[in-house]
């Protein structure tokens, strides 16, 4: 796999796939990124709508500062030349509050400030605090490759199987500081009893280092990607849904698309779910027990995003992020909500701003697909528009006024503010996103099988990979790296990650 005269074939042009082209594409492979969709980026979308500019799912990045791991994987990339970002409130990049209690809590940037803040309010708990943050740091220290060092994966077993809840809640004592360490955990959809402390750690501890919006929305990253393969000589192709990976004696040969056009090469990446990677796979060489455990993998559950445009000058431009709870148990019990008591938690994202003031914002709760089951079977996008059915649309109407109630509490003639508005379902994000149920962020990780959710790169079909977030993290810095992993059995990791280092 080393002959930079290699074509390389990526399915799917979410983060994963833009950046496994891109890196490859410096490399000298010629790549062909293939879209289903009419606008390339997958998550990293963003869109205009009645003045308002919203991303599909990147809000916050962390990791960008000067010498942080983002921050030199972007500059290996020189992708910071494309991007126009704005650090978010030192002192507060996340605000969260319970119920109808006017006290506000804010996590800080930097690890001083953080323990600091926190140790304001709690001052009894400060070496807890500190201990929670120092086993934070460790196992961050121990993942070699969030560190763009190479390493082996079994110098960190010990601290797969660690639970996030029970981790946290070994570190301090006061139950309502234990749920407000878990505050943001939206992140990763935190599960009680699933979530592992390592997933929990690598996402905040990005966040604490330092936090960033990208100022305009976040498909200036997959636009600086896609211009990176472009100017290699690649090919960013939308409208071109995959529909099989064709194999001949176990080696993957070529792609057709559902309009009938090929793609032949020599390697191919899937930056597609797993499962949907196999099942659109012509091959036998996937044993029965890959495809049974691909398959059973549980996901994370899906979200209801209501998008608003605001008035001019009506809504306070906030430069951080909020999280408000009704009760400080459902940070994590929040994902088994009960129908008749949805919903009960919000995230507030400002997504553009003007004058001091916030031209929109994005707001979102859980939601199980299953609430849509009348309309499971439908399929609607831009590229592909048909209607769900009778009723839909007045679900979604009454999803969106339950939201607005229980936002108003928080913020009293909030509805008022408000121009305009939109919503996003799970439906929407498994037709446009293509993740199995809608799910928010791919893969569940069960911190008591931890390995059962680790996904290799590589599959049993010689020349073909995986990448993407459901492979070991999400996000953009979990997926980054997955694409380094992706990258690294192609080109080599210890010379990709020494060049990232030293760019």
């Amino acid at each position: 796999m080393s002959s930079k005269q290699n074509s390389v074939v990526i399915i799917g042009s979410g983060l994963g796939g833009l950046m496994c082209g891109a890196i490859l594409s410096k490399k000298g492979y010629k790549i062909t990124v293939l879209e289903k969709n009419p606008q390339f980026g997958g998550c990293l979308q963003s869109y205009k709508h009645d003045g308002g500019i919203f991303d599909t799912g990147v809000h916050y990045i962390g990791g960008l500062g000067e010498g942080q791991n983002l921050n030199k994987i972007f500059t290996y990339l020189n992708l910071f030349s494309k991007l126009k970002i704005e650090r978010l409130d030192m002192d507060h990049f996340d605000l969260f509050s319970f119920g109808d209690s006017p006290v506000e809590y804010g996590y800080s940037q930097t690890y001083e400030r953080f323990i600091d803040t926190l140790s304001s309010a709690f001052p009894s708990e400060r070496k807890g605090i500190e201990a929670y943050c120092d086993r934070m740091k460790e196992v961050c220290r121990k993942f070699s490759l969030y560190n763009l060092e190479s390493g082996d994966f079994m110098d960190k077993m010990d601290l797969l199987n660690s639970n996030a809840k029970d981790t946290i809640n070994a570190c301090v004592n006061d139950p309502f500081l234990q749920n407000l360490l878990a505050g943001n955990n939206k992140l990763y959809a935190g599960v009680p009893d699933k979530s592992p402390f390592y997933i929990h750690a690598l996402i905040l501890n990005s966040y604490i280092e330092s936090s960033w919006r990208i100022v305009g929305g976040g498909s200036q990253i997959a636009n600086g990607l896609a211009s990176i393969i472009r100017e290699n000589g690649g090919e960013v192709i939308t409208r071109a849904k995959v529909s099989k990976l064709h194999c001949e004696v176990g080696v993957a040969k070529r792609v057709t698309c559902a309009d009938g056009r090929e793609f032949t090469a020599d390697l191919f990446i899937s930056n597609l779910h797993p499962a949907t990677t196999i099942s659109i796979t012509q091959t036998d060489v996937f044993r029965k027990a890959y495809i049974n455990r691909i398959e059973s993998l549980e996901n994370t559950i899906g979200a209801f995003i209501l998008n608003v445009v605001f008035k001019e000058g009506q809504f306070p431009l906030k430069n951080y992020n909020i999280y408000h709870h009704e009760h400080p148990d459902l940070v994590w019990n929040a994902v088994n909500y009960k129908k008749e008591e949805w919903p009960n938690c919000f995230a507030l994202f400002n997504t553009t701003s003007g004058n001091g003031f916030s031209l929109s914002a994005s707001i979102m709760t859980y939601q199980r697909i299953e609430e849509f089951s009348s309309w499971y079977n439908s399929f609607n996008t831009v590229f592909e528009p048909s209607e769900r059915g009778e009723g839909y649309n007045e679900f979604k109407e009454v999803s969106a006024e339950k939201l607005f109630n229980l936002v108003e509490k928080k913020f009293p003639g909030f509805r008022s503010t408000v121009k305009s508005y939109h919503t996003i379902t799970p439906l929407t994000y498994r037709d446009y996103i293509g993740t199995p149920q809608g799910s928010l962020y791919g893969v569940l990780r069960d911190y008591r099988e931890p390995l059962k959710t680790f996904i290799p790169a590589r599959t049993r079909i010689p020349n073909l990979l995986l990448t993407g977030q459901n492979l070991n993290v999400h996000g953009v810095l979990g997926v980054a790296l997955s694409s380094l992993t992706t990258c690294g059995e192609i080109v080599g990791i210890d010379s990709l990650l020494n060049e990232i280092r030293n760019a």
